[in-house]
């Protein structure tokens, strides 16, 4: 099952683009991702709108054209396109705490009969930690039709298997504060493997 980092959103939360933020030992918090998450999967491959904004080589997936829209949606759709697989894990560039542990218990979890198998903690839904099939590729295309972007509602009426989690994994860095944390988390953590 290959990997998709979503790495294409405008980031306006965090007032600049979230995926060229450095992190760790690594010069993008894409680039971090990228290799932790090629340790666990065979194949990672990273969602953007434009793979000239990253200066390191991965295997991209630009999204499909569409102007104004910065939603994973673009996203979903060129995979869709590029991949001929049945199933593929996603994670968002801005959740680097999520471990191999979550990952394996999603796959796990996971079953053909499914359209997706998604991280649930209780805050909600984590629509983009989990596992999507080939089955949405057609519910993907209407909401693009109609102009709705959420999937949460597409999840909410589709055959969806939620998996529960704990939070502290998927803390998501849409502010600068939330950042700064993790850079303290990260340069942590990073001390404790050298040892």
């Amino acid at each position: 099952m290959p990997c998709i980092i979503f790495a294409g959103g405008k980031s306006s939360r965090m007032g600049r683009d979230k995926s060229l933020l450095s992190f760790g030992s690594y010069d993008t918090l894409t680039e971090y991702q990228y290799h932790r998450l090629k340790k666990i999967f065979k194949s990672v491959y990273i969602s953007c709108k434009d793979r000239g904004k990253f200066n390191f080589e991965a295997d991209f997936i630009e999204d499909i054209e569409s102007v104004g829209i910065y939603a994973p949606t673009t996203g979903f759709l060129a995979i869709y396109k590029e991949l001929k697989v049945e199933s593929f894990f996603v994670l968002s560039v801005d959740t680097p705490f999520v471990t191999k542990i979550e990952i394996e218990s999603l796959i796990r979890e996971d079953k053909n009969s499914y359209d997706a198998t998604i991280a649930i903690t209780k805050e909600g839904f984590q629509p983009m930690c989990g596992i999507y099939h080939r089955s949405l590729e057609k519910e993907f295309q209407k909401m693009l039709q109609q102009n709705n972007h959420k999937l949460v509602f597409l999840l909410k009426h589709s055959n969806t298997n939620y998996v529960k989690f704990s939070s502290e994994p998927f803390i998501n860095l849409n502010f600068m504060n939330e950042y700064e944390e993790a850079l303290d988390k990260i340069e942590k953590k990073e001390e404790e493997w050298k040892k």
